[in-house]
């Protein structure tokens, strides 16, 4: 145990903490994080969240900051409009590609396009700060993050004083709660106070309440949501004053802050401002927390939040290494030293921030989840739909959480009709179009520059979200109403966006690049728009079957669907090069950056499924070439584009290779705090990761459910309970070994499951609710339930 100062006085309570700490750290490994020392910067701080509100805690000794979030706090419009000069432009540009004049093409869209709006970010909603009268310094210090119990918590001795912080968000009580207990009677005295880098005022109400409120802007522009933020501090014994615009706590045993806020953002109609109270809606929500009191609020936020969390579980063997502080314990990886449960951390942390970013009737997770400390925030730390906000939702079915996936649904139909009138004006299309990015604004249309800006794929990309959520739920009314909608807008966009290749006779998507990459034209120049590039034809092909499985199981028999499947027949397909890759463009180009970021051209493997080994074994080949040449050209160099590779290996049996890659991305893209990092911090990398070591165990993507399809060796033994594989089954594996010891399911519904384990494989007719286990031959071993 690391001490700041060593005092005699507690020598006896710190050799008791130390034994605690110890049987802690040790018996959760795989479930907290902790530190020895406060964070010295925003990045080594520890989030929690309820889906709308969220705080940064510091773990400070004489000072704490807190910082806050709020999902809705965003600047404001304008925004890039649907642009009616695009439809000429694409149509000239499509003509100019297929004769191969593509420095013109692009050059013919890039007038066309509005230059890039910016700043329009997601903004902090403030600090709470609370600044301590204590003298000495602090020894035996512990900051902690229970995942189980979504609890942040701070320990330590000053002056034979132990001062305990505990900051969580409840969901239920829509507050976030600070409670400060010390061991000496009437020994706290500070002042809390609330602040912002910007565009806000604050006030004393009384009633022991300050308020911050304001509206979000950059510098005067861009003026967004409206919003209130009010504070309420509380004591049983201690006295409360209100001096210069803060509050102080003299005198206290104990005290409890909480916080609350609102904002005028209208999910529905966000050109619609809400004209509730802010202020009124806020002093509701802090009366009826403050009535419940502390200990009822953390009871009830706990509950609630297990019913999501405790619904899967990852045990990994431990190490030497594994009761260590995490910051130790993420350096010892760095020195290639073996620590296993550090995946099922990792893991674990993964499904808490989704739990905590992410719930019905909130925002979707952002680049940033809602973990943000900006005015003007990386990328606006907006919803970009070329990989990002996807990748977000990738751990969403398979980890046991469709409630948390339902805000991407929410969002991006808003999005779908928005894009219709895009469609519409800038391609004389049907349907619904998104480009590469939006935001709460909900724009829809291209802008800024052809290579990042120029993609009309994004709604298209997400309507697989859809049917993903349908095939692991077996949801027919959300098929029904939602999905099949979904898809069917997509597919009306692509057949009216696809060409004939003069040449072929093929269908091809375009013009469209392949996100935020280049290729090199004869010219030596690069080019950037291309027709039947493979990403574009793989979504299209992913949307087109999707939309053709739907309609099937809903029974939809029409010419619409008719159309779809004589599209697919004809589309062009991706083509393998003369060195055996998956081509990323029509044709075999030099590559200007071989070690891009993006490996758009294995979406067919991995979110898609349309390369499988046993469908398409030429082509899912040529993406493991093409993913171990952008490795070799170092690719995966941030930690969204190495969470995807870890998926793709996965997909394709690899383990060791996703594995190699798993510690590269805790090596090279991790920080203290385990966010993911681009760098800057991004969250779809731990997304991403966290749902990469879910494929490692269990994949059901083909017509069966494969067991252990990348175990790595060094995951010799272990147990995960709780995943969800797509036809709707709950599946428990035990593994001992390197070997399948046993495994269970639960069907949501009647009917047959196929398994596979190795070369084994077994069909076992299923009933609803029944829980079947079987053994390392997939042999029933026992059947339990009605």
């Amino acid at each position: 145990m690391k001490l700041i100062k060593e005092s005699t006085a507690v020598l006896i309570a710190a050799a008791l903490l130390i034994i605690n700490i110890t049987a802690v750290s040790a018996g959760g490994s795989s479930s907290h994080l902790w530190y020895e020392e406060p964070a010295e910067k925003w990045t080594e701080a520890l989030p929690v969240g309820s889906g709308r509100l969220g705080a940064m805690v510091f773990g400070g000794i004489s000072e704490e900051r807190i910082q806050l979030n709020e999902d809705t706090v965003w600047a404001g419009p304008p925004v890039p409009e649907a642009n009616e000069k695009l439809y000429p432009a694409f149509k000239k540009a499509r003509r100019l590609i297929f004769e191969g004049k593509y420095e013109q093409a692009d050059e013919v869209v890039q007038a066309a396009l509005p230059p890039r709006i910016v700043p329009r970010s997601y903004q902090t909603l403030g600090d709470l700060i609370l600044d301590f009268d204590m003298k000495g310094e602090a020894s035996y210090y512990k900051r902690s993050l229970d995942l189980e119990n979504a609890i942040c918590k701070t320990e330590f001795t000053i002056a034979g004083n132990k001062i305990t912080r505990e900051v969580f968000a409840s969901r239920p009580d829509r507050t976030i709660a600070v409670r400060i207990t010390a061991s000496e009677p009437k020994s706290l005295n500070f002042a809390a106070n609330l602040s912002r880098p910007a565009d806000y005022n604050t006030e004393s109400l009384g009633d022991n309440m300050l308020s911050m409120r304001g509206q979000a802007s950059h510098n005067g522009k861009h003026k967004g949501v409206r919003y209130s933020c009010l504070m309420k501090a509380e004591s049983i014994d201690g006295q409360i004053l209100t001096e210069n615009k803060r509050l102080r706590i003299e005198n206290a045993s104990s005290a409890v802050i909480l916080i609350a806020a609102e904002t005028n953002y209208n999910k529905e109609k966000p050109y619609t401002p809400l004209t509730d109270s802010l202020k009124e809606k806020c002093l509701q929500t802090l009366k009826a927390a403050s009535k419940r009191g502390v200990k009822e609020l953390k009871k009830k936020h706990i509950s609630e939040y297990r019913r999501l969390y405790s619904r899967v579980s990852l045990n990994l063997p431990e190490t030497s290494s594994s009761p260590k502080p995490t910051g130790e314990r993420l350096k010892a990886i760095k020195q290639g030293k073996s620590d296993p449960s550090f995946s099922a951390l990792y893991f674990n942390f993964g499904r808490y921030l989704l739990i905590s970013s992410s719930r019905p009737g909130c925002m979707p997770a952002n680049l940033q989840g809602i973990w943000n400390k900006h005015i003007a925030a990386p990328w606006n730390s907006d919803y970009h739909v070329n990989i990002n906000m996807q990748m977000n939702y990738w751990p969403a079915e398979v980890c046991n959480l469709s409630e948390c996936h339902k805000p991407f649904f929410d969002f991006i139909e808003n999005v779908y009709s928005k894009g219709s009138e895009t469609a519409r004006k800038a391609y004389g299309a049907r349907g619904t179009v998104i480009h590469h990015t939006t935001d709460p604004w909900l724009f829809t249309s291209p802008f800024g520059k052809v290579r990042w800006g120029y993609w009309p794929f994004g709604g298209a990309w997400c309507s697989s979200h859809f049917m993903e959520h349908y095939r692991f739920t077996q949801d027919k009314e959300f098929l029904r109403e939602r999905a099949y909608p979904a898809l069917k807008a997509n597919s009306l966009f692509l057949l009216d966006y696809l060409a004939e290749d003069p040449e072929t006779g093929l269908l091809t998507a375009g013009p469209a690049g392949s996100p935020e990459n280049a290729f090199k034209t004869k010219n030596g120049k690069d080019g950037f728009l291309d027709m039947g590039a493979a990403m574009s034809q793989q979504i299209t092909w992913d949307v087109f079957t999707n939309t053709i499985e739907a309609a099937d199981v809903l029974k939809i028999e029409n010419q619409f669907i008719e159309n779809v499947k004589s599209a697919k027949a004809r589309l062009a397909l991706p083509k393998i090069g003369e060195d055996g890759r998956l081509l990323e463009w029509s044709e075999d180009f030099e590559e200007p950056a071989p070690g891009h970021r993006h490996i758009s051209h294995a979406y067919g493997l991995h979110p898609g499924r349309q390369y499988t080994y046993s469908r398409s074994p030429e082509e899912t080949k040529a993406v493991k070439k093409s993913v171990d040449f952008r490795l070799d050209h170092g690719g995966g160099h941030t930690g969204w584009s190495r969470a995807w590779i870890i998926n793709i290996w996965a997909r394709l049996g690899e383990s060791e290779k996703a594995h190699s890659n798993l510690l590269s991305l805790y090596s090279k893209s991790t920080l203290r705090n385990l966010f993911d990092t681009h760098p800057p911090f991004q969250i779809d990398g731990n997304f991403g990761g966290c749902a990469g070591i879910a494929e490692m165990l269990l994949q059901s993507h083909t017509d069966s459910i494969e067991l252990l399809p990348a175990l790595p060796k060094a995951w010799e033994k272990g147990e995960i309970t709780g995943l969800k594989a797509r036809g709707g089954f709950e599946i428990d594996i035990k593994w001992e070994k390197g070997e399948l010891a046993e495994a269970s399911f639960i069907p949501s519904r009647s009917g047959s499951l196929k398994l596979r384990y190795k070369n084994k494989t077994a069909e076992i007719p299923s009933r609803k609710g029944i829980k079947y286990k079987f053994n390392n031959s997939l042999e029933i071993i026992s059947k339990r339930g009605k």
